[in-house]
């Protein structure tokens, strides 16, 4: 008997997946949804890194310990809801290591509790060190978390897929939308902390490649300090002008500040009168709590539902990391990882992510192709890729390192 077709994402699709049980004959209680033994069963572990413990710099931003698990558990309801009609049950182990804790003992723990999927919700470096421990092990590897473009290059490797998007696929994804809005010269400011020196490279390399031109570029001088103590208002519009004025005119102020912590203090405070955007102010996101398209609204209903708090683009990417394992097994009807890995690189897998365009991964890299956002604090203003950037395979190989400029040599 061929397999339900069944949609988890609505109460209706339940009752009309009870509805049509009973149409074929089955004894099932009318309001009660069939649920076959689960002989098959998904082991997935999520790898999580202790919450840095710094207060956000605004108090709408609440503190948030469990981003990326959350969605995880999601996706797991998720592929369990579908995985109920097909013999499949996916169980969910997780381990949250210290700052300085052993990630590969944690790796450890969750391969001897019988994980052969890890959902990787670290770092660049602590990911590196993950790697490098599984390389001899059977295990196939999601990072949902670190942004670093040389993972997805020299780096890369087979056993590793990344659903969180690269810096060049964010970057991208912005420069496209200025470059539609015809906002071609850009003046940077620039933290001093390693990440915001390659996302500052990520932007130079997007203006180069869709024509921008950045015509200015200053460093912010304060080291990263304790939240809320720059100083009192006054001090704040008498010092970010006077900082800003000797840039060159310009039509965009990008503000580089991944550890968020002076961003937050220059839109509305710049010498010229101009839209501020990079990490705050307009800013590329693979989700936003704005997001309402495309039935985009039922993911942030079920979510809120979970974790009584938004969904964050780390539990975007853990969410469609785990959906992504849901929807190879109900595609292939096996839970043997070789298949499904295998089902994920082909050319017919594909999977809907409230984001418009179904998303897939490409093979070079194993990075997911994903439409991404472009928000202010309270709304989407786009979605990229803009129109008019074409590519002769998909738009959305138009982010990102394409095949012929990729760096990766997974065999």
């Amino acid at each position: 008997m061929t397999p339900l077709a069944f949609d988890p994402r609505s109460l209706s699709s339940l009752v009309k997946a009870g509805v049509a049980v009973v149409a074929l004959g089955l004894a099932v209680p009318l309001g009660v949804l069939p649920k076959a033994a689960a002989e098959d069963q998904v082991h997935i572990g999520y790898l999580g890194l202790e919450a840095d413990g710094l207060d956000p710099v605004s108090l709408l931003d609440t503190v948030i310990e469990d981003a990326g698990l959350r969605g995880a558990e999601l996706g797991i309801a998720d592929n369990n809801a579908t995985g109920a009609f097909m013999g499949q049950e996916f169980i969910l182990a997780h381990e949250i290591v210290e700052r300085d804790g052993d990630v590969l003992a944690a790796f450890d723990s969750l391969l001897a509790g019988g994980a052969d999927w890890i959902i990787s919700d670290l770092p660049y470096e602590q990911l590196s060190t993950l790697m490098a421990g599984a390389a001899e092990e059977e295990v196939t590897i999601f990072n949902v978390r670190a942004p670093d473009n040389v993972l997805r290059n020299e780096e890369c490797l087979a056993n590793l897929f990344h659903t969180t998007p690269s810096r060049a696929m964010l970057t991208d994804a912005l420069a496209q939308f200025l470059i539609y809005k015809r906002w071609d010269d850009w003046a940077l400011v620039v933290g001093n902390t390693p990440e915001d020196a390659l996302l500052a490279d990520a932007f130079k390399r997007s203006a180069e490649r869709f024509g921008a031109q950045i015509v200015g570029e200053l460093q912010w001088p304060h080291t990263p300090m304790a939240r809320r103590s720059e100083g009192g208002f006054h001090a704040i519009q008498r010092e970010v002008p006077v900082f800003l004025q000797d840039l060159h005119d310009h039509d965009m102020l990008l503000v580089i500040d991944e550890t968020d912590y002076f961003g937050e203090y220059f839109p509305y405070q710049t010498w010229y009168p101009r839209p501020v955007g990079g990490s705050v102010g307009l800013i590329p996101a693979a989700w936003h709590r704005a997001h309402e398209s495309w039935g985009a609204v039922q993911l942030h209903r079920r979510f809120e539902q979970l974790a009584d708090r938004w969904m964050t683009p780390r539990d975007f990417a853990a969410w469609v990391a785990v959906r992504a394992v849901g929807e190879a097994a109900s595609r292939t009807q096996s839970v043997e990882r070789e298949a499904l890995v295998d089902y994920m690189r082909s050319e017919s897998f594909e999977l809907g992510a409230y984001l418009g365009d179904p998303v897939t991964f490409r093979p070079w890299d194993q990075q997911m192709r994903q439409p991404v956002l472009v928000a202010g604090p309270r709304m989407v203003a786009s979605v990229s890729p803009q129109e008019g950037f074409l590519h002769p395979r998909t738009p959305l190989d138009s982010l990102g390192d394409d095949e012929p400029e990729t760096r990766c040599q997974i065999e």
